[in-house]
């Protein structure tokens, strides 16, 4: 089953089982998938709606930290629960030994030296480990290895 064919399924049984939050966010993101296909007049695949998962999810990471900042607790659960739903769409995330692993790999595979040489594994390990790990917690790593 195709990611786009979990999503209606998920918003068939939101909409039968009354979940009205549930069913909000499953529009937001039917939506946002429709207006990128719109947009660039495309039709996304898999991996395309897990960019738009990502920058949904990193949205509303950032509205968690104001929110925190304006003491509005209330709201910080509501995005909570809203990035807990949308993370069920996303592939399994890697583990730190994963991950690691990966990072290794493509720091040899590019013949990263330096710091300076980040771009070249960041794009390696983006590649291969789209919406399965944090990109700002792969960036730090890789920059620890690199002996930044």
């Amino acid at each position: 089953m195709s990611l786009r064919e979990r999503i209606t399924e998920d918003m068939k049984t939101a909409m039968k089982g009354g979940d009205k939050a549930g069913l909000a966010i499953i529009r937001l993101l039917q939506a946002a998938i429709k207006q990128r296909e719109v947009d660039e007049r495309i039709v996304l695949d898999d991996a395309e709606i897990t960019k738009v998962l990502e920058k949904m999810i990193k949205q509303r990471r950032e509205s968690i930290t104001h929110f925190e900042a304006g003491g509005r607790a209330d709201l910080v659960d509501q995005e909570q629960a809203e990035i807990n739903q949308l993370e069920q769409y996303l592939p399994p995330k890697l583990s730190d030994s994963e991950l690691d692993a990966l990072i290794q790999k493509a720091v040899s595979d590019s013949g990263a030296q330096s710091v300076k040489d980040m771009g070249k594994v960041m794009q390696i390990v983006k590649a291969q480990a789209a919406g399965r790990a944090d990109m700002a917690v792969v960036g730090a790593r890789i920059k620890t290895q690199l002996g930044g």
